[in-house]
This record gives structure tokens, sequence and C-alpha cells, in this order.
């Protein structure tokens, strides 16, 4: 195998006509990987991305091989896929409002373009999902807001709608499934690529901890924060420690490496309906 890239998160390796993306147990909040492990992450992300592969199958294809078929030494944490080419846009849907767009939101009352009712507050369920794309920055830059015509020009009106589409429709069903079993999706993230023929195919990982905010649904509140079963743990702790959000980042406290853990674990149990060894 050859090490074609080594990101954040994931490190991928090439092997014949397939790649094989490792997840890690690194954990990165603003764009940085934080010099701490998270146990456990990689294997419990992987997991939980075929879980949601396998449950959203018909909706649209995905980049899965085999989760067997890998190295021994990556068993658990490793997916083989089919290769792409990736989509130069990170695909993002959002049922209710805070982080980032929340901010987007106080300073001009629209996210992504996209213009919302007045009087909205952290944690505000939406009108409807909404689709709110960002760009795919550089090794070492941060992700920024674009609108759907950004997309457009990027990627030609075809492609742009039917990424909009395909990103609803994989938040409206996760959102729904996922409320079945308690659990609230506030927003989520996903990466889209062509295959050789043509067609637009789900990459990357689905529906985690983190590329999505989750929350419980017994004790959501609007109007304050919410607790949070993903790594909005991490960027809570970072915001208040007073680091810059610029590398190198800081070590985080044990325990925080523990809660983020728990975090991680529940809502995967919660979600699958599997125990977690």
């Amino acid at each position: 195998m050859e090490l074609l890239h080594s990101g954040k998160v994931r490190d991928v390796y090439a092997d014949g006509d397939d790649l094989i993306l490792v997840a890690s147990d690194r954990i990165s909040i603003y764009d940085v990987a934080l010099p701490t492990p998270i146990p456990d992450k990689g294997r419990l992300l992987t997991a939980l991305s075929l879980w949601w592969f396998e449950q959203l199958a018909d909706l649209v294809p995905n980049h899965v091989i085999s989760a067997t078929d890998v190295p021994a030494e990556f068993a658990g944490r490793a997916i083989r896929c089919q290769r792409l080419d990736m989509v130069p846009v990170e695909c993002v849907a959002r049922g209710y409002l805070t982080g980032g767009g929340l901010r987007e939101y106080e300073q001009t009352g629209a996210v992504s373009g996209v213009r919302l009712p007045r009087g909205l507050a952290e944690a505000s369920i939406l009108p409807e999902p909404i689709f709110t794309p960002s760009s795919k920055a550089p090794a070492g830059e941060h992700d920024e807001p674009i609108t759907y015509d950004d997309v457009v020009a990027k990627v030609g009106e075809a492609t742009a709608e039917r990424l909009r589409q395909i990103t609803l429709d994989i938040y409206r069903r996760g959102a729904e499934l996922a409320a079945d079993r308690g659990v609230l999706i506030a927003d989520t993230k996903i990466e889209l690529g062509w295959a050789p023929d043509g067609t637009l195919v789900l990459a990357d990982e689905l529906l985690t901890s983190d590329s999505s905010r989750f929350w419980p649904a017994e004790s959501y509140q609007p109007g304050r924060v919410q607790f949070s079963y993903d790594k909005q743990y991490v960027r809570d702790w970072a915001t208040g420690s007073g680091w810059d959000k610029q590398a190198p980042a800081p070590d985080v406290p044990d325990e925080v490496v523990e809660a983020t853990r728990a975090r991680y674990v529940d809502v995967y149990e919660k979600l699958t309906g599997n125990r977690w060894e």
C-alpha cells in the first residue's frame, strides 16, 4: 500500500485500484488537529458511518467496497473504498440554528444566503432544513460559508441542485431515524464525489459525531446551548481555555477526553441499538 494523504483525522492509502480510508483517534476542531487522541474514536466513527451507509443506501450510492477486506492492523477503523473525483464543496444541511450558522444569522439574518425568519435564537428549529455549503479550504486554512450561487459557479447548476437535494434528503432521513431513537440531529456535513461513470457517490464519513451535531431529544430546549453527543464538548473546552484556534493546539485534559469518548459511545449505542464493546 502507498500512503497518499495523512489528514487531520484520517489517513488514505492506495491499494491497487482501491483506497483504504483509515480513521484515527485524532480529533480536530477549528480545522486544527489536537495533540491528544480520543480512545476508540476511529473505530466508533467507522462503525457508525457503516451503519448509516446501510440505512441510507437507497437514497444515494456510497463509496464502501468492504469493511473487512482491509489490512489487519487497521481492522475496525478502516474501509476499503472506491476512488472518486471529489466535489470541491462541503455539503452541509441544517435543521436547527447553532454554531457558525447562528453567528452568521445574527449578523445578516441569513445563513449561506438563505434568509430566515426574524427572532430565532440558539438551537431554534428551522421552518425547514436548509442547504448551507462551505468551501473546501487548503490544509492549514479554514473552510468558509458559501452560497448556493457560489456552488453553481463551481460545479454548474445541474450538479449544484443535485448536491443540494442529496444533502437535504440524507439529513431528513437521518434526522427522522435518529429522532425515533431519542436523538436530534442539528446539522450535518457530507462529502460527495464522482465515480468514473459520472454517478455522484457519498464518501468519507456519514452522520457521525465528528460530522454532525447530536442532541438528546428529551432535554431539548431552544434558546440555550444544548447538551451535545459530539465534539462540541471539546470546542467548548477549547474556547474556555483561551486558545487562539491556531496551531499548535494545547493538550486536552483527561477529564475532557473521557467525557468526549463517553458521548461518542452513548450516541453510537442510542442510534444503532448495538452495545459498544
